[in-house]
């Protein structure tokens, strides 16, 4: 079989539809809904949208179908991504975005109402308690971090990743390798704590799970 290497996440944005995974160090994989992010926020989001009354930041925003979601609902939206394509995708849906990374300084720090952590972008970085702790930092007063989990899975796991996408040439490209967790319903909780955050309300939609995180 023959493998190429090729972006990551930036690639499967650029290729808009087609086959990808996420595919873990232990072998999992898991496809990756591309096609989802290129369209528009789906219902299951419907609950998480209202629960954003003032500036709120989407980290990790890819396409910016939530972003946009949010800016048409009349509120004060930003997109923040480390890719360059994410940001010019969700810049031409008539929405605001910021390449960066969120461990980086970013605008209005300590001043945001919301901060989203939306289609497993608690994975971010390989550590969940400090990319929760992280977003503590950036929420106002009263703000809350909503975050998306599984319903169930493995607890709180952390490891190594990659992308692969198989091309219609056959070809299996694969991305370069990143830090990546996963975070499960009943492991939000211990997780939260640490981060000095409490879970508030958890939220269902679509067989998906939303915490509703605040400062403890």
């Amino acid at each position: 079989m023959t493998i190429v290497a090729t972006g990551g996440f930036a690639a499967a944005l650029a290729a808009g539809a087609g086959v990808h995974w996420l595919v873990e160090a232990d072998g999992r994989r898991t496809r990756l809904p591309v096609d989802r992010w290129h369209g528009g926020a789906e219902p299951a989001l419907a609950a998480v949208l209202r629960r954003c009354g003032g500036p709120t930041l989407d980290v990790g925003c890819g396409p910016g179908r939530v972003t946009r979601a949010l800016v048409e609902a009349g509120v004060t939206a930003v997109g923040v991504d480390v890719s360059a394509e994410a940001v010019r995708l969700t810049r031409a849906r008539g929405a605001v975005a910021l390449r960066g990374d969120v461990f980086a300084p970013l605008p209005a720090e300590g001043r945001w109402s919301h901060v989203l952590l939306i289609d497993g972008n608690i994975g971010i970085g390989g550590d969940p308690v400090g990319l929760l702790r992280r977003c503590r930092e950036l929420l106002g007063p009263g703000g809350t971090v909503l975050v998306e989990v599984e319903a169930t899975g493995p607890g709180l796991w952390r490891g190594g990743g990659h992308l692969a996408y198989r091309s219609t040439d056959g070809v299996l490209r694969r991305g370069p390798s990143f830090r990546w967790a996963r975070l499960d319903e009943r492991a939000l909780p211990a997780a939260a704590i640490a981060a000095g955050l409490a879970v508030h309300d958890l939220l269902a939609g679509d067989g998906r799970r939303f915490g509703v995180l605040a400062r403890a």
